[in-house]
């Protein structure tokens, strides 16, 4: 991964590929940000003027490449758009910090060194630009034929180093900011690589192996259910779910623990490898990127790693609900009645209703340790890509405040995410004359069924939230901001900061 450093140097006499700077959209044209004052005077205070005539305008993800003045020992100037100008006073966004910070690494393939000379104002405004460095550089090129050297594409391998102009190398806080967002981003990268791997080499066991060597290397305690014991324990979604399959479900218990906490957080995340639909198979076209269905269980198994990683005050337990879905002479049928891990029965309608299976007896799990709150995520429904597209995540919970706390953490660290409501009468669709209750109900609020079947399977006054994350798991489209293409680790970010709101008391 990229290499960061903090500098006070100016920008003029470093050495680098590249200067990158930003440049907002003000009322009258492009606008020079803070941060790249030397640059501007080299070009005799009208860099604006020249970026203008460039055809730029400030505006979000454009970038702009101009020489560099003379003097200057990098040969290339890189503007990019922050958006629109903030107000008197107001600083830049933090969002706007890390998509331009992104939008500029992708563009640096094969750049040794490149100079970040963006508004800091603050550490928050470090730890922003330093992820927006760190997530646009990812690539994930080791199936390309090159010998899995991490080149990229074009042939040329992600930007080797970057500095932060205007961070302090001996601030507490600056330091602070750029720690955090190298472990989080390392552990959010790792869980694009998770989901970017073929599902012939990321099956259950595949998965639940690494989580075994990240434990070893950041000293978690971790247990792993494989067939025969999820079978002896009574699991039978997760079985339900994995026994078409010649590869083998498992259940994965990862545990951070605190020896300063007073608090527990679980996390349950929807770990598909490969998600077929079983003997309800998916329609030709929709089975070529089901690899990403194991998204929530990366996301879980990222954010365990990195409160470990930051040494945060609280207890963070991760369930990967590990499973493969696919048709064969024994794979559950439509019609089968499961028994899960919590005893209620569940008759399967559709097979390809399998992850919320899986989930519902890890949520149980889960609940039988009586933490503070839990979290699951997961790619659950197709339903919630049509209700908020593909790059927002929906939130549903039976606490309205805990609800209301998962959305301002999502918006606050750059997620986009929307709370929905849990209706009771949809209810009343998945009865079923058979079993106790049906996997399935009334299509229309589809996502909103799927966190009321859920709800059931979470241990009685337990705070519960659900993150539908099918939309933003995945980007079939092309990259953006700092976003690629493939994996995208979505709500990872998300998971920290609710541990990190939790360990300092601060969550709702």
């Amino acid at each position: 991964m990229t290499a960061l450093t903090l500098s006070t140097s100016a920008a003029p006499g470093l050495r680098a590929d590249a200067i990158v700077i930003g440049v907002a959209k003000g009322a009258k044209g492009p606008v020079v940000a803070p941060g790249a004052e030397a640059v501007d005077k080299a070009y005799d205070g009208k860099l604006a003027d020249v970026l203008e005539t460039l055809g730029s305008s400030g505006a979000e993800g454009e970038l702009t490449k101009l020489p560099a003045p003379a003097g200057f020992k990098s040969p290339l100037v890189i503007a990019a758009g922050l958006g629109a100008e903030p107000d008197a006073g107001a600083g830049y966004d933090a969002e706007a910090l890390r998509r331009a910070a992104g939008v500029a690494a992708r563009t640096l393939n094969g750049a040794k060194k490149a100079a970040f000379a963006l508004p800091v104002e603050d550490a928050a405004a470090v730890g922003a630009i330093a992820e927006g460095v760190l997530l646009g550089a990812y690539s994930f090129d080791v199936y390309k034929d090159n010998g899995g050297n991490g080149k990229a594409k074009n042939g040329k391998a992600p930007l080797a180093e970057g500095v932060l102009l205007g961070g302090k190398p001996r601030d507490a806080a600056h330091k602070a900011a750029l720690a955090r967002a190298t472990a989080v981003c390392e552990e959010l990268n790792r869980a694009r690589d998770l989901i970017n791997t073929p599902p012939n080499d990321l099956t259950p066991a595949a998965f639940a192996a690494l989580a075994q060597g990240a434990a070893k290397e950041h000293g978690l305690k971790i247990q792993i259910l494989d067939d025969k014991a999820l079978a002896k324990d009574g699991y039978g979604g997760i079985l339900g779910v994995g026994v078409g399959s010649a590869a083998p479900p498992r259940l994965v218990k990862l545990s951070y623990t605190s020896p300063k906490a007073d608090k527990h957080l679980a996390f349950v995340g929807k770990g598909i490898t490969y998600d077929s639909g079983g003997i309800s198979l998916k329609p030709a076209g929709h089975n070529e990127t089901m690899k990403c269905d194991m998204s929530g269980a990366a996301a879980v198994f990222a954010a365990v790693v990195s409160a470990a990683r930051l040494g945060l005050k609280v207890n963070v337990t991760g369930w990967l609900a590990l499973a493969e879905n696919m048709p064969s002479g024994s794979a559950v049928r439509p019609g089968d009645v499961l028994r899960m891990y919590s005893g209620k029965t569940v008759e399967v309608l559709n097979t390809d209703a399998e992850g919320r299976l899986v989930l519902a007896d890890a949520l149980w799990a889960a609940s039988a340790e009586k933490p503070d709150a839990i979290v699951d995520v997961a790619t659950l429904t197709g339903a919630m890509m049509l209700a908020l597209g593909s790059r927002t995540f929906g939130i549903m919970a039976n606490d309205d405040a805990f609800r209301a706390s998962i959305h301002e953490a999502a918006e606050e660290v750059g997620e986009p995410a929307w709370p929905m409501p849990l209706p009771e009468h949809l209810r009343k669709g998945m009865d079923s004359p058979t079993a106790d209750i049906a996997n399935m109900g009334e299509r229309m609020g589809g996502g909103l069924v799927a966190g009321l079947f859920l709800r059931e399977f979470v241990g009685e006054g337990i705070t519960w939230a659900h993150l539908d994350i099918a939309g933003p798991a995945f980007n079939e489209g092309g990259p953006f901001g700092y976003t690629p293409k493939g994996g995208t680790g979505s709500a990872v970010r998300t998971l920290v900061r609710l541990a990190e709101l939790t360990a300092e008391g601060d969550l709702g």
